[in-house]
């Protein structure tokens, strides 16, 4: 009786509370309520028909029904194979695990799966009604079998989700049957069966590898070497028991990981882990220390090496210093001896350059050689005339420059910014001679004696003291003489002194021309065209003044006395004089070429072309001597001037009219073109005017209103053109800023503000004087030659 009630449960409430004591009211007072027992999933599942513990048991009754638990479950342990959850799965039942085993054990035999979920296999019963009725399996339903033949095909959807809520999720189209399963897969292999018995066992620890020290460094250097150097940033894992700095992504699920393959005893393979990566750590620090220290001993044993190397080269250093002071103090010795002299001093100083080339330069021995030589070089250049005698001392001279200078561009000194110890001794021996000498015996028109010195010391003589000798001896001399020059009682040309400088003095020539340019002027508004002399004076400086000043001073100065002889020339084919024309002619050179050009187009080929016109207009002319004649002008001229296009076309005019002439044809007279195409410029000027005024019938013009359409410069062309006189611009002549015209064979100027015309009164010199046309055609007149 008393087995039979230990399987029924009690309903009082006995167990609800403990502790507790009776009142003097005979009610029972209860300290604490009992704490309940977690529900289990059974609990949950068959609610009072489960298994277990009462939540009502008392202690005793729940202590028996564990030890009978226990004995019915033949003290299993529970299933840590299955997938830990929030709630407590309980422990697996024997029964259901028998059922389980069947129902895999007769799909198994019989080949075929289990009846998926919701198929019509799974429900024994309906089948067998089914079956009953008729029905075969894979027909349509309904007496002529045609409806469905297969079921609609359960499937089994996400908590909480309606139709099409689910991306991806699709109904199935087809259920399974005999007919349409798929082909049953391939045999497993022996490995894969014993794997599969092994499936309830515990999977066995992982054996990890092993690592040594040099593998662990080598696979290290490794990674070193494929990864790029980034910047390392810290992980902080916070999600399990405790927080984890990681440096990388690579050990971030190794937690889980072990979590999900259960790995037994995780905080010892946590505490394990920690001291393998401490010991990596420690490794890579000790090895990286390890490398500092073999590149700290390589540096200090390069460090040493260079310090042995310094430190021999410093003992050959002294050693050579001593050497060196040893020689300097014997050198000493003998000069206090009075027994030195200059080849002994040379010698030895050139003993000691070819052994020690560079001590002898970065210790400025050369000077310490100029302190000694100096006394010896000034015994023996004592008394020297250098213009006398210019190649005294070359040759010890010479071998003090290979000494202190050789063929360095540098001297061997120490000091770059002073004085060079070679220039140095030349300033204080050789300057001073050539100075006094200079200045005492020489003089600026005889400079034969000056340029024989220079050019035999002219590789001896550093830069700076040439320089001193030009600018202190032979440029005071020479302004002197130039000053002093007077062109029209000296029998030699100034430029015969002063050329030969024209090489060393470079720019200080411009002092020289500038005072040479003045004293030419001087003289030059007296010369005549006849004098040769000028020429023979101002050509050599066509190249030595510079092209503005030597241009200004052939414009001033010889282009209007030659014109004036241009002018006087007389063109006779009977007896023809040359004496004008070759005194031109030898200026051709010397004067800019469009100054020439304009002075024999105006002044020469006028004349010659109206020459030619009337010989060849005369009765029976003779062709042959005409072209002779034509031949010999054509010799008389330069092959520069030949050269000028302006030149070749005024000879060809010359030509044309004698072929016209040959052939018969009328002879055009020379300018006869350029007066008529003037005429038809001037009428069509005219005419225009007087259509523009007949627009306007109101305007009354006064007298001379065609004459007042054209402009002054435009009413003297028209007027020089009724007098039959040449009016045409001169090329490169001004006066106060307005163009220069020859009107005739006088120069005007015309200031078309004022309305004013100005005459120069005579050729040569700068007069102008404000003319009417009556006093311009008067002084014509008196120029023209009778």
């Amino acid at each position: 009786m008393e087995e039979d009630a230990e399987g029924m449960d009690r309903f009082d409430m006995d167990g609800d509370y403990e502790g507790g004591r009776f009142g003097r009211d005979g009610e029972f007072y209860y300290e604490r309520r009992r704490e309940r027992a977690p529900q289990t999933r059974d609990d949950a599942l068959y609610g009072v028909f489960a298994d277990g513990d009462s939540d009502y048991d008392s202690d005793s009754d729940a202590g028996k029904r564990r030890r009978r638990k226990r004995r019915r479950d033949g003290g299993s342990e529970p299933d840590l194979s299955r997938p830990v959850q929030f709630q407590s799965a309980g422990q697996e039942r024997e029964t259901a695990a028998r059922r389980r085993k069947a129902a895999s054990s007769s799909f198994s035999n019989a080949g075929e799966p289990p009846p998926a979920v919701g198929s019509l296999e799974s429900n024994t019963v309906v089948a067998k009604m089914m079956k009953m009725m008729g029905y075969k399996k894979g027909m349509g339903l309904g007496k002529n079998e045609q409806g469905r033949a297969a079921p609609v095909e359960a499937a089994v959807r996400p908590k909480n989700a309606g139709l099409g809520s689910v991306e991806g999720f699709k109904e199935p189209k087809t259920f399974l049957t005999k007919e349409n399963l798929p082909p049953p897969p391939p045999p497993p292999s022996a490995s894969s069966k014993k794997e599969q018995q092994r499936w309830s066992k515990k999977a066995s620890a992982k054996k990890g590898t092993v690592l040594t020290k040099n593998e662990l460094l080598a696979m290290r250097s490794e990674q070193e070497q494929d990864e790029q150097p980034t910047v390392v940033q810290k992980v902080i894992d916070m999600r399990g028991p405790q927080a984890r700095v990681l440096t990388d992504l690579k050990g971030l699920n190794v937690e889980q990981e072990m979590e999900a393959n259960d790995v037994p005893m995780p905080e010892l393979q946590y505490n394990v882990r920690l001291l393998v990566d401490e010991a990596k750590a420690d490794i890579v620090r000790l090895d990286g220390q390890l490398r500092r220290e073999q590149e700290k001993v390589a540096s200090l044993v390069r460090e040493k090496e260079k310090v042995a190397k310094q430190e021999a080269l410093q003992k050959r250093q002294l050693q050579v210093m001593e050497t060196i002071a040893g020689v300097l103090e014997q050198v000493r010795v003998d000069d206090t001896a009075g027994v030195l002299s200059l080849e002994g001093l040379l010698k030895t100083f050139q003993e000691l350059k070819a052994c020690y080339v560079e001590e002898f330069k970065m210790c400025s021995v050369a000077w310490i050689a100029c302190r000694f030589a100096y006394p010896l070089l000034i015994r023996v250049f004592q008394g020297w005339q250098p213009l006398q005698n210019p190649l005294f001392g070359l040759e010890v001279m010479s071998s003090w420059k290979d000494l202190l200078q050789g063929d360095q561009a540098y001297d061997f000194s120490g000091d770059v910014g002073s004085i060079a110890p070679y220039a140095q001794l030349v300033s204080e021996v050789i300057l001073p001679a050539v100075r006094i000498s200079g200045t005492n015996s020489w003089e600026a028109r005889d400079p034969e004696p000056m340029l024989r010195f220079l050019e035999s010391w002219e590789r001896l003589l550093p830069p700076i003291v040439l320089q001193s000798i030009l600018e202190h001896v032979i440029m005071p001399k020479l302004s002197a003489a130039v000053d002093s020059w007077d062109p029209r009682r000296e029998k030699v040309p100034i430029h015969v002194w002063v050329h030969p400088w024209l090489p060393m003095l470079g720019q200080r020539i411009d002092t020289l021309c500038h005072s040479i340019r003045y004293r030419l002027s001087s003289v030059l508004h007296v010369w005549q065209a006849h004098d040769a002399s000028a020429y023979a004076v101002l050509s050599p400086w066509k190249d030595v003044f510079d092209p503005a000043s030597w241009e200004d001073l052939i414009v001033r100065y010889i282009i209007p006395k030659l014109k004036m002889a241009l002018q006087e020339f007389q063109i006779n084919p009977a007896n023809q004089k040359l004496d004008q024309f070759n005194w031109v002619m030898i200026w051709a050179s010397s004067i800019p070429v469009h100054h020439m050009v304009h002075m024999l187009e105006v002044d020469f080929f006028s004349k010659w072309q109206q020459v030619l016109y009337h010989w060849l207009c005369s009765p029976n002319p003779d062709f042959n001597e005409i072209m002779n004649w034509y031949k010999g002008w054509k010799g008389l001229f330069p092959p520069e001037l030949l050269a000028n296009e302006r030149i070749r076309m005024l000879l060809t005019a010359g030509l044309d009219m004698m072929n016209q002439a040959a052939e018969g044809l009328e002879v055009v007279q020379p300018g006869a073109r350029e007066n008529v195409g003037y005429l038809r410029a001037t009428e069509k000027r005219q005419f225009d005017a007087a259509q523009q005024a007949s627009q306007y019938p109101t305007y009354h013009a006064v007298p001379g209103a065609a004459m007042a359409d054209l402009s002054f410069k435009e009413s003297i062309q028209a007027y020089a053109m009724e007098q039959g006189l040449l009016f045409m611009p001169r090329v490169g002549k001004f006066y106060n800023g307005m163009p220069v015209y020859e009107f005739g064979t006088v120069s005007i100027c015309i200031d078309s503000v004022k309305r004013l015309l100005y005459a120069q009164l005579q050729e040569g010199i700068e007069r102008w004087s404000a003319v009417s046309l009556t006093q311009l055609m008067e002084m014509n007149r008196k120029a023209r030659p009778r």
